[in-house]
């Protein structure tokens, strides 16, 4: 087995609808370590993540305020099997920018 650290995905701009931002790839298991999400507009704003298709029931946050000057930081240990996506989005579009960092594990 491999441990390869990695940025998953970003910074990114969210879109303003649900979107697949990363999907675990085949034969992988993802270690999901760091979320960190910023305001770029000077306004506060809201932003989604979804395990999977982005749905009520699959919401690890749903709604989540960052304010200006005040990065919106998580960190922890969130596990993904292959072929499961994260979907994100915020409130306005190009609002808020996402990155995603973790370990692949192959």
């Amino acid at each position: 087995m491999a441990d390869t650290a990695k940025r998953l995905f970003g910074p990114l701009a969210l879109p303003n609808s649900a979107a697949t931002q990363y999907t675990v790839p085949a034969l992988t298991t993802t270690a999901v370590r760091n979320i960190h999400v910023v305001t770029t507009d000077g306004a506060s704003h809201q932003f989604t993540l979804s395990i999977g298709a982005d749905a009520a029931g699959t919401r690890y946050y749903a709604t989540q305020t960052v304010y200006p000057d005040v990065p919106f930081d998580w960190n922890g240990f969130l596990v993904l099997s292959a072929a499961e996506v994260l979907q994100a989005y915020a409130d306005s579009a190009t609002g808020c920018t996402m990155t995603v960092s973790g370990v692949e594990i192959t």
